[in-house]
C-alpha cells in the first residue's frame, strides 16, 4: 500500500540548469589503476577552459573512432542543433566527471574496466599524450545537500557519481543520515570508496564462485529499509530494468515524491 505523499518546499527541490554545449580536444596527462577495477585518467588542455559541471551525476560524451585509426571529426553545435560532418559518425560513451580543477585545467575521469566496452578498452591502454574529444555536459541537475535522509544505490558504473556526491556532502558539512548500497562483481572494487568511510556504505559482492544474485539481494535490502515521510532524497542507478524496478517500488508502491526519487539507467542488457 502506498504511503501518503507529502509536498516538498520548492526551495528544497533539485534544480536543472543548462550549460553551453562545447566540444573539446584534450590530452591524457596521467593514467593509474585504482581499486583494482578502475582506471583513473587525468586529462588537460587549453580547450578545457570554461568547462562546467555542477551536478554530481553529470555526464559528458567521449568520442571514439567507429573504425580504429580513423580521425574523428566532432560535430558542431549550432542554433539549429548539432551538425555532423561527412563520413561515419564516431562512437560515443557517457561518463561522469569526477573532478575538474579550473586552476590547472585538469579533468579527472574514473573508468570501470570491463570486457567489451570501447571506452573501457581505451582507458585500459591510455597513456600520457593520447588524444580524446569530449562534449558537454549539456546540463546539470543540482541536488541540495541538505536533505536529512539520503539513499544512494549503484553498481560499478555509478561509483564515480556516488564518490563525487559523498565528497560534496563532506565539503558541505552535511549532518544527513546517508546510506549507500553498492552491488559489484569483484571484491577489488570495494576499496574504491575507502576515502568515504565516514558514511554508512554496504557492499553486495557477486562473483562466479558464489553465484550470488546481487540484484535480488539489493532489492531485498532496500525493501527492508524504513523510509521517512519527509526531508529525504533517493538516487539510484545501474542496469535499465533494475533502475526502473526501483523507481516503481519507491514511487508507485511506497508513494514517495517523484521529484525526490531519481532512478536512472546507466546501461542496458541487450
Amino acid at each position: 500500500m502506498a504511503q501518503h505523499r507529502t509536498e516538498s518546499p520548492a526551495a528544497n527541490l533539485p534544480v536543472r540548469v543548462k550549460n553551453e554545449l562545447v566540444f573539446r580536444h584534450i590530452t591524457v596527462k596521467s593514467s593509474e589503476t585504482i581499486s583494482g577495477c578502475f582506471k583513473r585518467i587525468v586529462l588537460n588542455g587549453d580547450e578545457l577552459t570554461g568547462f562546467t559541471s555542477r551536478g554530481f551525476d553529470d555526464h559528458i560524451k567521449l568520442f571514439f573512432p567507429a573504425v580504429p585509426g580513423d580521425v574523428i571529426t566532432p560535430p558542431v553545435a549550432t542554433e539549429e542543433g548539432i551538425v555532423w560532418g561527412e563520413g561515419p559518425r564516431p562512437l560515443n560513451r557517457e561518463y561522469t566527471p569526477l573532478h575538474y580543477d579550473a586552476q590547472t585545467n585538469e579533468l579527472t575521469l574514473d573508468f570501470y574496466i570491463h570486457d567489451g566496452g570501447v571506452a573501457s578498452e581505451w582507458a585500459a591502454g591510455a597513456k600520457p599524450g593520447d588524444k580524446l574529444i569530449i562534449g558537454g555536459p549539456r546540463g546539470s541537475l543540482i541536488i541540495p545537500t541538505t536533505y536529512k535522509w539520503q539513499l544512494y544505490v549503484c553498481d560499478e558504473t555509478g561509483l564515480p557519481a556516488v564518490k563525487r556526491r559523498l565528497r560534496e556532502l563532506k565539503q558541505a558539512g552535511s549532518d544527513a543520515r546517508v546510506t549507500v548500497l553498492v552491488k559489484v562483481k569483484e571484491v577489488s572494487c570495494v576499496s574504491y570508496l575507502d576515502e568515504e568511510k565516514d558514511f554508512n556504505i554496504e557492499w553486495i559482492v557477486s562473483d562466479e564462485h558464489n553465484g550470488y544474485q546481487e540484484d535480488d539481494a539489493a532489492v531485498k535490502k532496500l525493501k527492508s529499509l524504513p523510509l521517512p515521510e519527509s526531508d529525504y532524497y533517493i538516487w539510484a542507478t545501474g542496469e535499465g530494468k533494475f533502475a526502473k524496478g526501483l523507481n516503481d517500488y519507491f514511487v508507485e508502491t511506497r508513494g514517495l515524491e517523484p521529484n525526490l526519487v531519481r532512478c536512472v539507467a546507466y546501461w542496458h542488457n541487450k
